[in-house]
């Protein structure tokens, strides 16, 4: 299995070790002073051309500068591309969804094997192929520096590496630091505990999943309902839902009717984090700003 993995692997690498140097670029419009539509019909550029773009055709084609895809290359482009959006689609959105709708102290004490597995299997796609679809748009390396879109790709690849970077040093280093420390501890014997140790309870990697209501502590965990501990793919277990439950669509005898565990305890003070904890939350909130410059550069290649 992994010997055919490599051969589709140098296949692949094979169809787009031969791009095609498109010199028609808002560059190339630049210096020579023409318009789009002097060399193509349609005014937003590609596709049909005219006599004057034919023959400017005809005359990199005699210089070997125009080397046109093939079908297959163009095929297989095409699923890179598309393999390469869905896998940068679904990693943005696991980073917009954990760190804006639950907060990166969601994973502060540990981080979730689901979505820890789901990133990294999204980022290994996003690299692998930004890789070729690289090698089938830049022709040299110095269209890195010396264009509009190898600059702003420039820019990308280095804010993607820091990404890369950061979820290496928090799987690897933080992630099993804060497992560790991460113990069911501070619940009495009678079930009353704080906000603190609450949050242990979070029904992940099979850790019972509690959480509080004006006080009381139910427990959700055979609930098929708070399936891993979440519930409608919005609410995590672990917290104080008070506020929250007050916008749900159904009343409070639901959640009474869940088993009680005991009672939520006034915290004891906010204690300070661990340098470990505070490096996680730094981590988490600049992935999240990278990820909206990411957005706008791609926003300012297609429509700037």
């Amino acid at each position: 299995m992994k010997k055919l993995h490599f051969a589709v692997l140098a296949c692949l690498i094979l169809l787009f070790s031969f791009p095609s140097p498109s010199p028609a670029t808002p560059e190339f419009a630049q210096k020579t002073g023409l318009q789009c539509t002097d060399c193509h019909i349609d005014p937003g550029g590609g596709k049909q051309l005219t006599e004057r773009g034919k023959q400017f055709l005809e005359e990199m084609k005699a210089k070997g500068s125009y080397r046109p895809l093939s079908t297959p290359q163009r095929v297989v482009r095409l699923f890179v591309g598309y393999f390469h959006m869905m896998a940068a689609i679904i990693w943005f959105g696991a980073i917009l969804y954990i760190h804006i709708l639950l907060k990166p102290a969601y994973a502060s004490r540990g981080l979730p094997k689901g979505e820890l597995r789901l990133g990294w299997i999204s980022m290994i796609i996003v690299l692998i192929t930004g890789i070729l679809l690289t090698i089938a748009r830049i022709p040299s390396w110095e269209s890195f520096y010396t264009t509009r879109f190898g600059i702003l790709l420039s820019i990308k690849i280095l804010l993607f590496l820091v990404m890369l970077s950061s979820a290496f040093v928090v799987s690897v280093f933080i992630g099993p630091k804060m497992r560790r420390q991460r113990q069911l501890t501070g619940m009495s014997a009678s079930g009353d505990c704080t906000p603190d140790a609450l949050c242990q309870f979070d029904g992940k990697e099979g850790r019972p999943a509690y959480f509080a209501y004006k006080g009381i502590i139910y427990d959700v965990t055979q609930s098929r309902l708070w399936k891993n501990g979440t519930h409608m793919v919005k609410h995590v277990a672990g917290q104080d839902l008070t506020e929250v439950l007050k916008l749900a669509p159904h009343g409070e005898d639901k959640v009474l009717a869940m088993p009680v565990i005991g009672k939520l305890l006034p915290a004891a003070g906010k204690p300070s984090l661990p340098p470990h904890v505070r490096l996680f939350y730094f981590f988490a909130y600049m992935n999240l700003s990278l990820t909206f410059v990411i957005v706008f550069i791609i926003a300012l290649w297609r429509w700037w």
